[in-house]
């Protein structure tokens, strides 16, 4: 079950500007709330998708290394080197 959190934000010149120009009237959001969530949204795509990419980059790094420099790693050995 999702729970909803209330959080205040402060913004003031530029910022404020910024954020009005994009609600309400020719704005591309009808409320702060819902600019502030498509934001959020955005941010959490780009960091799984920032992830993912990390993690395609170790194996295509992997699967090209030679056979020989393999070494057996138990499966803590594997999660504690990834908890970088």
């Amino acid at each position: 079950m999702y729970r909803t959190t209330t959080m205040t934000v402060r913004v003031s010149g530029a910022l404020s500007e910024f954020v009005a120009a994009n609600v309400g009237k020719g704005g591309a959001y009808e409320n702060v709330s819902e600019y502030i969530r498509d934001l959020i949204r955005r941010d959490k795509e780009r960091a799984e998708r920032e992830a993912f990419d990390r993690l395609k980059a170790e194996l295509n790094r992997a699967f090209a290394a030679p056979e020989q420099s393999y070494k057996p790693l138990t499966a803590a050995e594997v999660i504690a080197r990834n908890r970088v």
